[in-house]
């Protein structure tokens, strides 16, 4: 049985917007990927939004298990999420050190240059 599909057969409003929340993160993921932070920040509020409407109404008990799995599912992504964002934070520390390092050498080398 796939996440939109209740026992009946009929499609859930829940489970489909559930579905949305976990499109929604594996798009933020492939941003994340490809370093563009800035549309991982516009898709969370997009499913910040979605799991808010999710999660408004009790999940009917014959769907608790797929909204489980779900879930798991979504868990790992963020946790991979968090770790390229955690890479990304300390390569931006590496850049900026590396920047302030470039930056001392040149403003010595400019007073050197300066007393002769």
């Amino acid at each position: 049985m796939s996440i939109t599909t209740t026992l009946s057969g009929e499609t859930s409003t829940q489970a489909k917007t559930l579905a949305h929340v976990l499109l929604i993160t594996e798009q933020m993921l492939s941003f994340a990927r490809g370093d563009d932070w800035g549309s991982v920040t516009e898709l969370e509020e997009q499913r910040r939004e979605a799991l808010a409407d999710c999660f408004s109404d009790p999940i009917p008990q014959a769907q608790s298990n797929i909204f489980s799995e779900a879930l798991a599912a979504m868990l790992h992504m963020n946790e991979e999420l968090i770790s390229l964002l955690e890479a990304a934070k300390a390569e931006v520390a590496v850049k900026r050190t590396d920047q302030r390092h470039t930056s001392k050498s040149l403003g010595h080398y400019l007073d050197v240059e300066n007393e002769h």
